[in-house]
């Protein structure tokens, strides 16, 4: 199997957000929040969003190398495989 663009795109949104979402843990309680976001800490739930696709990115490559690893085993019929 060739290459599958999912696996740089899991790892760098999972990178990132595993970036934010720390920097967002780290800030959490700061009245910047208050006073601009309603409240919300986005840096925070934002990292968490995109740690979210990045390993749904990860886990469907790892399901596709799988499932086109289990396609080449198989034999098709009239391949003249018995």
């Amino acid at each position: 199997m060739g290459f599958d663009i999912r696996v740089p795109i899991g790892m760098m949104f999972s990178v990132f957000g595993l970036l934010v979402a720390g920097y967002g843990a780290a800030t959490q309680g700061d009245p910047m929040y208050t006073r601009h976001s309603l409240g919300l800490n986005v840096n925070f739930w934002w990292g968490i969003v995109m740690l979210v696709f990045g390993m749904a990115m990860l886990l469907l490559a790892r399901r596709g190398a799988a499932a086109a690893r289990s396609a080449d085993k198989t034999p098709t019929p009239g391949s003249g495989r018995n």
